[in-house]
This record gives C-alpha cells, sequence and structure tokens, in this order.
C-alpha cells in the first residue's frame, strides 16, 4: 500500500512541492487578517502570494522559480517592504538547484542569496552592530541551506552510481550466465557426438555382420542382433541423459553418472563384441582423478576406437594402454588398420578436434596421426598433479 502510494506520489510533483510550501503558506496566514508584519494587508497578500505560488513548480523548473521569488525579494527589499515568512522560499529554491544541478550552478544561487543577505543588512536594520549581526545570521542560514543541498547531490550522485553499478553487475551476471549456458551446451554437443558415433559405429558393425552371418550361422547373427539391441539401448540411456541437462524446470530424477576409468572394460568389451580386436593393458598405480579428467580419458578412448571401427578396414585390431607415471596419465590408442590411406583418417575429424579440447582443459595434449608402419595412434597426455594435491590435501584434513 505505501508503495504504491510512494510511486502515485512520485509522478505528482506539483502536488507534493505544494505539500511542502504549505507549512511556509501556514505561517504566513496571521498577516492575511491583520498585517501582523507590518505590512498593509493587501500589498502582503500579493507579495506572499509570488513568493509561494510559483514554489508550486519548484521542481519542475527549478532555475527559474528560484529566479522569480530571488527578483521578488529584491523588489521587495529595494522598495523597503520588511520581510515576511514567505521569503523563506529563497531559501527553498537555493536548496532545490544547489542539490538538483551541477556546483557551478550552486555556487551561482547561493551568490545571489548572499547578495541579498548583504542588501537586507543594509536595508533594514538601524546601527552598525545591528547591521553586521544580520549579516552573519543571513551568511550563516544561506551557507547552512546551500551545503544541505550540496550533501544532498552527492547524495543522489552516489545512489545513482551504485543503481547504475547494480545494472551493470546484473548485465555481467545475465552474459556470464549465458556464457556459461553456450559453455555447457557444447560440451553436451560433443558428449552427444562421441555417445552417438562410436554407438552408432558399433551397430553398423554388428548389422553388416548378422547380415552376412543370417544364411550361414544364425547363432552369430543372433548374437549380433543382441549386442545391437543392447548397444542401442546404451546409447539411448546416454542421449537422455545428455539431453535431459538442456530440460529446464523438469524434475526427472536422478541420472546415471558420468562413465571414467572404470568403465573403460565395459567399453573395450563392448567393441570386442562388434568384432574388432583390441588389447587393453594398465602400467602403473592410478592416482586419484577427478570425475572431469576420468571422464575425458573414458572419451579420448571411445573416439579413437570409435575411429578405428570406421576407418581401420576389416582385419583391423587395436591396442589400448593407459600409463600412469610420475603428475600425468598417458592414454595411447593404436591400430594397424588402413591409417593414411582411410578416408577421412587425416586427424581432421570433429571427433579429433574434440579430444584436444577436452584435454586442454586439464592442460593436457592429444597427438593424432598415421604411423609409419601402418594403422593410426593417437597418444594424449593428461596431468594429474592437481587431482592428487587435492587428495592430500583432504586425507591431511
Amino acid at each position: 500500500m505505501v508503495g504504491r502510494m510512494w510511486e502515485w506520489l512520485r509522478g505528482k510533483t506539483a502536488l507534493v512541492d505544494a505539500f511542502l510550501a504549505a507549512p511556509v503558506a501556514l505561517m504566513s496566514l496571521p498577516g492575511f487578517v491583520g498585517g501582523s508584519y507590518g505590512v498593509p494587508v493587501v500589498q502582503y497578500i500579493v507579495l506572499t502570494v509570488a513568493l509561494l505560488a510559483p514554489m508550486v513548480l519548484r521542481r519542475t523548473f527549478p532555475r527559474t522559480v528560484f529566479a522569480v521569488v530571488a527578483l521578488v525579494s529584491g523588489v521587495q527589499c529595494a522598495a523597503g517592504i520588511v520581510p515576511v515568512p514567505a521569503n523563506m522560499a529563497v531559501l527553498m529554491g537555493l536548496y532545490t538547484v544547489t542539490a538538483g544541478f551541477t556546483l557551478r550552478w550552486g555556487v551561482a544561487a547561493a551568490l545571489v542569496v548572499e547578495i541579498g543577505a548583504v542588501m537586507a543588512s543594509y536595508r533594514y536594520p538601524e546601527g552598525g552592530a545591528d547591521r553586521r549581526y544580520t549579516f552573519v545570521m543571513l551568511t550563516v542560514v544561506t551557507a547552512g541551506v546551500w551545503l544541505l543541498g550540496l550533501h544532498m547531490r552527492t547524495r543522489r550522485a552516489y545512489l545513482r552510481s551504485l543503481e547504475e553499478r547494480a545494472e551493470r553487475l546484473e548485465r555481467e551476471r545475465d552474459a556470464e550466465v549465458k556464457m556459461a549456458m553456450a559453455a555447457e551446451r557444447a560440451s553436451i554437443a560433443r558428449e552427444l557426438h562421441d555417445v552417438v558415433a562410436h554407438n552408432v559405429s558399433v551397430i553398423v558393425v554388428q548389422a553388416d555382420g548378422a547380415s552376412y552371418a543370417i544364411e550361414h550361422d544364425v547363432g552369430r547373427a543372433r548374437q549380433a542382433l543382441e549386442a545391437i539391441s543392447t548397444t542401442g539401448r546404451y546409447a539411448l540411456g546416454e542421449m537422455r541423459r545428455l539431453l535431459g541437462v538442456l530440460r529446464e524446470g523438469d524434475d526427472a530424477g536422478a541420472y546415471a553418472p558420468q562413465p571414467g576409468v572404470a568403465d573403460l572394460d565395459d567399453l573395450v568389451g563392448q567393441v570386442r563384441a562388434s568384432g574388432l580386436p583390441v588389447t587393453f593393458e594398465v602400467e602403473g598405480t592410478p592416482p586419484e582423478l577427478s570425475q572431469g579428467r576420468q571422464l575425458t580419458v573414458f572419451r579420448i578412448v571411445q573416439e579413437a576406437l570409435t575411429n578405428t571401427l570406421k576407418h581401420g578396414g576389416p582385419r583391423a585390431s587395436a591396442l589400448v594402454r593407459l600409463r600412469y607415471g610420475g603428475d600425468a596419465v598417458e592414454v595411447r590408442v593404436e591400430d594397424d588398420g588402413r591409417g593414411a590411406a582411410a578416408p577421412g583418417g587425416d586427424g581432421r575429424g570433429h571427433g579429433l578436434v574434440g579430444m584436444r579440447e577436452r584435454a586442454a582443459v586439464y592442460g593436457g595434449t592429444v597427438r593424432a596421426e598415421p604411423r609409419a608402419g601402418g594403422g593410426f595412434g593417437v597418444l594424449a597426455r593428461i596431468p594429474t598433479g592437481e587431482d592428487e594435491s587435492a587428495e592430500r590435501s583432504f586425507r591431511n584434513g
């Protein structure tokens, strides 16, 4: 309720200004009936209206209103008419100009009022002592009003700077959120590429095998179809998990964890079932690896074996070797297939680019190129020092 009223009042500046000038008008009421300030009633009414009526537009036309009330007060002083309560409109105008405009305008308005103080000190009191007292008093009041307006102007500028900073931070936050969303979608796109490319390659190889064996070896054909079914279900589950990340406000429950180094045995077994002989070797003691590094190792092996399935040829075989040592894990995947003679086997595919991007996230490198003796090789090196340091810190408390 109060908030709505405040918003309504913010659009009614004339009404608010009239309300703020009301106390001065109330102070002026006694003079309307008896000339309490030694001024004839008609003259008093004209002077009061001339000084207070412009106050209704004080914030709409602040400099014009100040000029009008200062001029009226100057004419009043020159005519010898004693001050009335409505003369406080000059101080109200001084405050408005100082608070709403530059320092130059505030100083100019203060000088105008100070000139009026000099005129008043020489015009009204009789005797040197009273003249000095009047001048000092008016100067102090003028300085106080001017400092109050200056303080308000500084405060408003500070609040505006805070609002601008908050808006800027909000825009930067929105930009960072959009960048994070774009990065996440790029990561999901790489994940989808790895999942789809690998599993579709396995399905194609198994389907080809089943079509050849269906007339001569029904058992092998059935085995191939079962492998196609299993691979298809796995690929569908992976795609649902990845695409579920993009659903906004959809609580679809917990998804399966990301694959890691422990899942390489299943991956190698799946590739073997598709007809590609794979040798899997591990050297050294596996260190503590973060889930992100494990996923990177898994996807590099998966992409390399997928390329062998697609480009290695019917009699190709592959070697997968993980070597843990020092502060890095080395991933080597080699095959004895077509190598440079294979179409698309020049190391410029999107999958190999994805390998390099994944490794680069952790400061690693990937080299993929045809081997000198035939076939194709992928060598990746992923630093593990940060994970080991974090694990030691965790254990040491």
